[in-house]
């Protein structure tokens, strides 16, 4: 008899090819009457990320969450993150800035799960944003920091623990932030108000 995991993971994977053909007809649809289509692949994009991340809390809530660390630069981290989000960004009216330490250097972590946590970030800060959202890195001694910023209102609360209770991105990004260890330490995520914009200010810090 398949596990709950098994039949979970069959059906977000053929729901993902569905999105799949969806988005084949919109790229054709593209090509074939000269029209630019991009928030549709985005939300098309995003939809088969979503549906990822239900599985990953699944993951989490069972105790089978395990990371595929690697090393990845930091840099092509963000520009990739650009790439992701800078159409729907630019659609919506929003500037998209990136600012990183100089010298950082490749840090251990699962990138796929970091594309997600920080992609899923930056979609939330564009809906409350003004006019900018900003994604950061930078290092101190307790490790990586990862960050998403914005210039709109803030959250109306900062306490991280009953933030994930409201929402499933926020609980999968703590969840996947802890799984991030290195000796004793442990990655956390930390939510705030001000930041370098002024409103809400999302960080992963990873050991």
């Amino acid at each position: 008899m398949q596990s709950v995991l098994d039949m979970l993971t069959s059906g977000v994977h053929d729901a993902k090819n569905q999105l799949f053909v969806a988005e084949s007809a919109v790229v054709r649809a593209e090509m074939e009457h000269g029209i630019v289509l991009d928030e549709a692949r985005f939300a098309i994009e995003h939809a088969a990320r979503r549906l990822q991340r239900v599985l990953t809390a699944y993951r989490c809530e069972r105790d089978l969450l395990a990371p595929d660390i690697g090393i990845v630069h930091i840099t092509d981290l963000l520009d990739e993150l650009r790439l992701l989000n800078d159409a729907h960004l630019r659609a919506a009216g929003l500037t998209l800035d990136i600012a990183c330490a100089a010298e950082l250097p490749p840090w251990p972590m699962d990138r796929e799960l970091m594309l997600d946590v920080l992609s899923n970030a930056v979609h939330n800060a564009s809906r409350y944003a003004r006019t900018r959202v900003r994604l950061r890195a930078g290092q101190d001694a307790e490790g990586l920091h990862l960050m998403v910023e914005d210039d709109g209102p803030g959250f109306d609360t900062t306490d991280a623990e009953e933030m994930t209770r409201r929402g499933l991105g926020l609980y999968v990004a703590r969840a996947i932030a802890r799984a991030h260890r290195r000796g004793d330490a442990v990655g956390r995520l930390e939510l705030s108000n001000g930041g370098a914009l002024g409103g809400a200010a999302f960080r992963l810090v990873l050991p």
